[in-house]
Formats: C-alpha cells, structure tokens, sequence
C-alpha cells in the first residue's frame, strides 16, 4: 500500500513564532531555578499551562521545534551543593488534566492501547479499578531499604539522577529508619512526597520573622528549602512529615491498594484519604467532592493523583520517556482573587523592554503571598483600562508572575486617572520608542544602567561565561563606582578597584579578576549567547557558532544565510544582523577579541573521517572515567550522533555500570554494544585525519 505524502506544514506567522520563543524562555528559566537554583520563579499551574502551550503550538507548527525546546527533554540538571546519585529506578513525573474532559481523553487513550490485542490477559474495561491519592504539594524522595534498613534517600532532580539527602530525611519522624516487618525483602524502592503542614509552615514563618528573616512563600518552597539545608539539626527542628504512595519490590503487589497497604503495614504514613475506585464516574465524585474539602485539610494539595490500580495493566503500558502511561494527575484550577491596585510602575529589562507592574495590596493566592503582577505592555495597559486604586481580580496561570484578569470599574474612585507609560527611561532618562509592529515600548541606550545590569548579569549567568562571584549586588557595584560601561570593561578591572568596593576586599578582588580569566577558556558558543542578542538563546549561539566558526563569518552574514541554518529562521536572523550593524557592539566585539576571548572556535581538526558519519549511538549507565557529556562530545565530534533513546535505527549501544532499561531492548533488537574502552579505541582508529 502506498502511504500518502505528509502534509505540509502550516504557515507560521511572526505573532505565533515569538510567542514559541516566550514560551521556550520563560520554561528554561523556570527549569533552571527550580532544578538548579532550587528558587521557583513559577507556581505548578503556571508551568503547566505555558508547557502545555508550548507543546500545542509544536504539535500544530513543527517547524516550531528546536533541540533547546523544554518539551524536549525530560528534565533539568540537579543542583550541586549534595552528592548526585543516580535512582535504581527512574522518578517519572505524572502527566497532568486540568477538567473531566481530558481525563476523559486520558482514559481512551489507554483503553486504546489496551484494545489493540496486546493485552488480552487484563480485566475487561467495564471492571478496571482506579486508586485515588491526594496530591500533596510538596518534594518528591526516592527511599531505599535494604533488609529492612533506611539506607539511602534522594531527591527526585531530573527523574534519572538526584540528590543525596540521607541524613536531612533521617530527621523526618513519619519516615521509618527500619520497616516493621518481621521479614522485610532484601531490597525495597519507596517513593512519597515530603511536605509541611500548615500549623508547622506557620509556626516556622512567625520564628523566621521574629528574627528578621524573611518568611517562606508557601509550604512547597519551604519543604524544599529545609530539604537542602546543610545542617541536618535545623531539619529536624521543622517537624517535616512525609506520605510514601509507591513501592518496588522484587514480588510486585498485585495492586496499588495493596501496594498502599503494604507501605501501611511497614510503618510508612499512607494518606488516608486514598479510595479505591470501581468506575470512572467515581474517579469524577472524588475529585470534585475534594475541590472544596481540601480547603479543611492540614496540608496543601493541588490535585488528585489516578493510577489504574491493577499492577499487571500498569506494567503491560508502560512509559513514554516522561509519564507512565497507567496514572495522571487530576489538577484543580488556578484560583482568582480580588485586590486593589496601589500603584503602576516599570521595569527596564535586560533587552530594553520596558514592562509596566501592577503593585497591589498583598493577597493570598493559590498557597502564596501575591503584590505584584505583569500588565505587559501599553496595549494591555489599554485592553483593561486599568487604574491605580482599581479593584482587580488576579489569577495564576500562563505567566511567570501573576497577572491581572480584569477590572471591576464599578469600584473604581471617582479620582482615579488613566495610566501613561512614560515618554522616557525611568533608569536613565533616554526617550523610550516604540518600535513599528511591535506593542512592547523599549529603551534603545546601550549604556542604560539597567540594560547593562542585565547584561553584565546574563554575561556571567552558568549558560554563559559562567563567572563565579559576579551576581547582580556586584554588577551594581561596579556600575555605581562607574568602573564598567561595557562588558569589555571587565577586563580591564584591577584587584584594588574591585577591593575597594563596599563590602568586598582583596581576596575578593583576586577571586573575580581569577573568574574573568577563566572566561578566556569559554568556547565561541558560549560567548555567542553572553552577548545577549535578542532572541539567541544558548542553543540558538551553539548553531550559530557551528555554521559560522567565526565572529567574522557570523558578523558578515546576510540575513538570508542566517535564516537557512535549521532552527534560526527570519526574525533571529534579522536580530543578529541589526545587532553586528551597531558600531557600540562592533567596538565591542574588538575589545572582547583584544582580551583574549574566544571569538571562534577552534578547530583541531579540519578533516573528519566519514566512518562514523550518520551512525547513531545511546548511552546507559555510568562510564568508568567519562561524562556522558564528555562521550557525547567525543562521538559528535568524530561525526556521529547521540540520541537518547533505543530504536532500530541505533548502530551501537555504549554501556556502563547499572545500565538500565535501554539494555534489555538493545539486546532485543540485536544493537552492538561498546563498553567505554571499545568507544575510546573506535574514536581513536576513527579520529581526524
């Protein structure tokens, strides 16, 4: 049968592609404070809802996908101040409904999977249980028994890898150090959340302020940030609690509810609130009936969790590389709340863009404390009419921060006036412009403080140049003394300015002038992203700086040799252009080269050898002595392609120690495998000529 041709793609228009770039940036920002900075920048439903848009957007426009994409890739990195340790089983996070309806779709989804003749073994439809659990917003462990004994506890990180926190969960009294089991398995895998109640969340914020420290935002955050104190003693001073709702064992229960019955048995705190279920119209009673009981609950929770309850369904379903496909999360809404505006300021951001910010009296809001909240621009400003002592009614969902849904003019004071944005910077007093086609009002002085805040910020940002030392209370500084009006300034610093700022001395002077130094060993790509080009983000830079090697190349290109490069197209094409035209940026680039910066990439190796051209290889388990980051390279740069997931089109399979899942289905589908010493040895018969 001949398959028909695959449609083309949808015209994409400029409004929709610079929404995808929104959507890609804020997701990586968010990714990266919550996995690496452990500092939230979102709540759970914000996230949510900009992912989902994201992945809508991509679904309906493929040409949207880049590799930097969030919905790319199954996590973030975990952070680096405890040991990382890798899970013996992978912490899947739970795919996520927000109504009755896509639970709905959920369902046909695996019913389908089910009806394809693969499963005739399972219970028929019409008698599938389900188990319900509260969902607690709090910190997901991994928990490890052997013979019984508490040895090991972990952080979920990125679903693969995560962090050790043994002795922080040692402290937590709901978490048995020994199962009470006569005879316990000889090797028990427990997963639950760590959480903390609200009576304990108030009582820490109170102490907090009495002290002068600032009180946690929630219970969530404040779970996670006691989770990664260094001092186990203040841990166990703030009574966390913790409900277990999964388990391994090398004899599987044959059911959820007796998996949940089994962790009761064996000392764990079980929600007690969990149901089993016959049909999905009461998986619908439960979680409505909780939408408003939760608010008489001691904790915070933001949903339900279904899992199909028959452990052998689970496991003949399975997993993408995100979600098991057997459970998801049943979300509740973003709550709304009613405020009053008290003021309208605005932020000149990195970029220029100036944003107008609503300050509001504070609210609670979905478990935190709300003032704040975007107004976007002069045209939003305009849509809502908004003024300063309205009554407005704010929601969390779609945006980093809060947002304003609308105005109830009819509680507006007689005085109140209309909202300008002003004709001129606030930060320096440059005449703002609105650029033709656009609604976002910027400041176009390069030397604006707060646009060389943000630069010198982004510069020194861990995608970047990766300077340790240079946070933003340092870029202020510098600015202030007027020691730095450009990037390139930096490496003109001495050890006795730097000392001589408030706050600072010699050796913090030596530890910074060291940092830059370190700077001058940062590759092309990464210089390339640190300029902060509009739209470039770092994997934007990497493309860039492998079609253009060089700052010349890449300064000389038109925008339609830009725009060729797949994953770069017209608009960032047209910013890199407008960026290299301005003489600021080309003096910059000069004194950059001046001091030492890598402003190209340094070939080793002008010929590569095609052996390994177009094969494609996976990495498991952990190599001996290389990075997969470190092997990844090496093979990309001998011409071969990384990919991480098994598939009949892989060529070999480099495994390590505790390889897991991937093993098993190379062998089944014949793949070669490498250990790393046949991988060195290949790379080397194979390496540049």
């Amino acid at each position: 049968m001949n398959e028909s041709p695959p449609p083309l793609p949808k015209a994409l228009s400029e409004e929709t592609a610079e929404r995808a770039l929104q959507l890609r940036s804020l997701l990586q920002q968010a990714d990266y404070a919550y996995y690496v900075l452990d500092s939230p920048l979102m709540e759970d439903p914000v996230y949510d809802q900009l992912y989902r848009e994201l992945q809508a957007l991509e679904s309906e426009y493929p040409q949207l996908i880049v590799p930097d994409s969030p919905t790319q890739r199954v996590g973030g990195k975990p952070a680096a101040q405890f040991n990382s340790v890798r899970h013996n089983i992978p912490l899947y996070s739970l795919e996520n409904a927000f109504s009755l309806e896509e639970f709905a779709k959920w369902q046909e989804r695996w019913q389908r999977q089910v009806g394809g003749g693969a499963m005739s073994s399972c219970p028929p439809l019409e008698r599938v249980e389900y188990t319900c659990e509260l969902k607690i917003d709090g910190a997901a462990l991994a928990l490890t028994y052997e013979n019984g004994l508490f040895v090991r506890g972990a952080t979920r990180g990125d679903g693969i890898t995560g962090e050790d926190i043994t002795q922080n969960l040692r402290t937590i009294r709901s978490l048995p150090l020994r199962l009470n089991l006569e005879s316990p398995p000889p090797l028990v895998e427990v997963r639950g959340e760590a959480f903390l109640p609200f009576d304990e969340f108030e009582r820490l914020n109170r102490e907090r302020q009495q002290v002068g420290a600032d009180p946690f935002a929630n219970p969530r955050n404040a779970a996670a940030g006691t989770l990664r104190q260094l001092d186990s003693q203040i841990v166990s001073q703030r009574r966390l609690q913790f409900f277990a709702y999964t388990l391994h064992l090398p004899q599987q229960p044959k059911s959820q509810w007796e998996s949940l019955e089994w962790l009761h048995r064996a000392g764990f705190l079980v929600n007690p609130h969990r149901q089993l279920c016959q049909s999905a119209e009461e998986v619908a009673a439960y979680f409505q009936y909780w939408e408003t009981g939760r608010r008489t609950l001691p904790y915070l929770t933001d949903g339900v969790v279904v899992k199909l309850n028959d452990c052998q369904l689970q496991e003949r379903l399975g997993s993408t590389q995100k979600f098991p496909r057997w459970a998801i999360a049943l979300k509740y809404p973003a709550e709304e709340a009613p405020t009053i505006v008290r003021e309208i300021t605005v932020n000149v951001g990195r970029t220029g863009a100036v944003t107008p910010m609503a300050i509001m009296e504070p609210v609670h809001l979905a478990g935190t404390i709300v003032q704040r909240a975007t107004l976007h621009n002069r045209d939003r400003i305009a849509e809502l009419d908004i003024r300063v002592g309205d009554t407005v009614i704010i929601r969390k969902a779609g945006e980093i921060i809060p947002e304003v849904r609308r105005v109830l003019p009819e509680l507006r004071p007689a005085e109140a006036k209309p909202f300008q944005m002003p004709s001129h910077c606030p930060e320096c007093g440059s005449r703002l412009v609105l650029p033709t086609g656009e609604a976002v009002t910027r400041c176009v002085n390069s030397s604006c403080p707060a646009i060389l805040r943000g630069s010198l910020v982004h510069w020194a940002s861990r995608d970047a140049l990766d300077i340790r030392g240079l946070g933003e209370k340092i870029a202020v500084l510098l600015l202030e003394n007027g020691l730095v009006h450009s990037l390139a300034d930096l490496y003109d610093l001495s050890v006795e300015q730097i000392a001589a700022l408030d706050g600072l001395g010699r050796k913090s002077g030596e530890n910074l002038l060291k940092a830059l130094e370190e700077t001058k060993k940062q590759p092309w790509a990464r210089v390339l992203y640190g300029l902060g080009i509009r739209h470039v983000g770092s994997a934007t830079a990497q493309l860039l700086a492998d079609n253009f090697p060089t700052v010349e190349q890449l300064s000389g290109a038109s925008a339609a040799s830009l725009a060729s490069v797949y994953g770069v197209g017209p608009e960032i094409a047209e910013s890199v252009v407008n960026w290299f035209s301005l003489s600021a940026n080309q003096k910059l680039i000069e004194r950059l080269q001046a001091a030492g910066l890598q402003l190209s990439s340094v070939d080793k190796s002008p010929e590569v050898s095609s052996n390994l051209a177009g094969k494609t290889f996976v990495l498991t388990g952990t190599l001996p002595t290389l990075k997969r980051s470190e092997a990844k390279e090496l093979i990309e740069k001998a011409g071969g392609k990384v990919s991480t997931s098994i598939s009949a089109k892989t060529d070999y399979l480099v495994v390590g120690e505790e390889a897991g899942s991937k093993l098993a289905k190379a062998r089944n589908l014949g793949i070669a495998e490498l250990s790393e010493q046949e991988l060195l040895k290949m790379l080397q018969e194979f390496s540049f000529r």
